[in-house]
């Protein structure tokens, strides 16, 4: 169903699937033929509201594999069979598409093919080493203040690959760009206070 449908259709479904949890492989099942760029905005969804450890961390585990695929130019995601493995409480699935939806849809909407030079090889290549540097920073990134605009601009980039807009690609990436200064604030902040106290002893 995933040719035609748009991202919240995807997210509905996902949402709707039964079960307790939902697995990283049932995931990709209903993605399929447009996994790549609703896996990055799947995988950024969860991160735009507070979520429990180590949800964040594994977000950015799985982006930034797939990153690393988009940017070596490969057509369709291969993650190891550990990774399909891995599940999340269909719950906070369903919390987080429930918020994200109506949001999505105003902004699918909105948006219509544009700036197409990240439908390009070199173009995509370099989407994928945009989104290996914001799920670097979301693997480290501090709880909430940081997490959440990180998230937002992961689910941005994802939404303007599916709908092919480079205008919420780029909107994406001047969030993403917010989120990793205000992690390096927040990293130069706790590193500032340990030397503070080691010289205190």
């Amino acid at each position: 169903m995933t040719s035609g449908a748009r991202t919240s259709d995807v997210l509905t479904v996902l949402a709707s699937q039964e079960g307790e949890r939902l697995t990283v492989g049932d995931i990709v099942a209903v993605l399929r033929d447009r996994a790549f760029a609703l896996l990055v905005v799947l995988l950024g969804l969860p991160n735009c509201l507070p979520m429990p450890p180590p949800i964040p961390l594994i977000c950015g585990l799985l982006l930034l594999l797939v990153a690393i695929q988009i940017a070596a130019g490969m057509s369709a995601p291969w993650l190891p069979r550990m990774l399909l493995g891995r599940s999340i409480a269909l719950v906070d699935v369903r919390r987080a598409v429930t918020r994200a939806v109506p949001v999505l849809r105003r902004l699918e909407r909105w948006s219509r093919p544009r700036l197409s030079v990240f439908e390009t090889a070199l173009g995509m290549r370099g989407m994928g080493i945009a989104l290996l540097a914001l799920a670097l920073a979301l693997i480290v990134a501090a709880p909430i203040v940081g997490q959440i605009p990180l998230g937002l601009a992961v689910c941005l980039v994802g939404l303007g690959l599916v709908e092919r807009d480079g205008i919420l690609v780029m909107g994406g990436l001047v969030i993403g760009l917010f989120g990793v200064a205000i992690n390096a604030g927040f990293a130069y902040a706790v590193i500032a206070g340990i030397l503070s106290l080691l010289n205190v002893w």
